[in-house]
């Protein structure tokens, strides 16, 4: 049986794995998905060893750029993201690395129509990255709201509802109102929303987040995070099963 499954810390919120078996099951694959929930990403190697039959992983939070140094190679979008959310294990436990969310938030972007040019990113990890490589690819400029004066071009505290009035698409890749703590939200002015902004939250669970349940009340148009997440599933499943070792 070949087995695939999703490294990272914690692991409690995670699609992949019921999504996953139920693919397999349904069509009939000798396959199974399991969660590795892993404290260090030094313990990549003793899990590689301790499964064999490892095909095939997913990488999220806090591993998507940590696993980078563990692998002998990458695509070539990774070069630029440096963050890594799907690798192919081959022979020997060497791993190769690709990034399927990249592919998964250009489904969602397209899936929300947003036609502006201007946008603010929530968050600066390894989703952020492949948001603001897609971002760049469409010729949308933004600006990255970090806690961190060293990481975000503006901070929490310094962003104004000036700035959320004249930028019309919000995106929120933090884990902020992730199931349970679905009480919180970015801190932002939210009562500088209105009708013609677009708000995409890359969480998924729960649908709809406080995030975009303040951009509803505003009249905004909100997205969350499952169409991002079917779509990398299936880039990643397609990357598993090549027979080439890189796009």
């Amino acid at each position: 049986m070949k087995t695939f499954g999703l490294i990272g810390h914690p692991l409690g919120h995670s699609f992949s794995k019921g999504y996953f078996n139920e693919r397999f099951e349904r069509e009939g694959l000798d396959c199974h998905y399991e969660n590795y929930d892993i404290e260090t990403i030094a313990l990549i190697d003793p899990l590689l060893k301790a499964h064999p039959d490892l095909k095939g992983f997913n990488v999220t939070a806090p591993y998507k750029e940590a696993i980078l140094p563990y692998l002998i190679g990458y695509e070539e979008s990774v070069s630029d993201i440096k963050a890594v959310n799907t690798v192919k294990v081959l022979e020997a436990g060497m791993m190769l690395g690709f990034n399927t969310d990249v592919i998964g938030f250009e489904a969602l972007l397209d899936e929300s129509g947003f036609k502006g040019q201007t946008a603010l990113v929530f968050g600066t990890g390894g989703a952020s990255k492949a948001v603001q490589y897609v971002l760049r690819k469409k010729g949308i400029t933004f600006q990255l709201v970090s806690r961190d004066t060293q990481k975000g071009n503006i901070t929490y505290q310094t962003l104004t509802p000036e700035i959320i009035k004249t930028t019309p698409l919000l995106i929120n890749t933090t884990p902020l109102g992730t199931f349970p703590l679905v009480d919180e939200a970015p801190p932002i002015p939210y009562e500088a929303i209105t009708n013609t902004h677009t708000l995409i939250d890359l969480v998924y669970n729960p649908e709809e987040t406080l995030f975009l349940l303040q951009g509803k009340r505003h009249g905004a148009l909100t997205f969350n995070g499952l169409t991002m997440l079917h779509a990398q599933a299936e880039a990643s499943w397609q990357i598993w099963n090549e027979e080439t070792l890189l796009k």
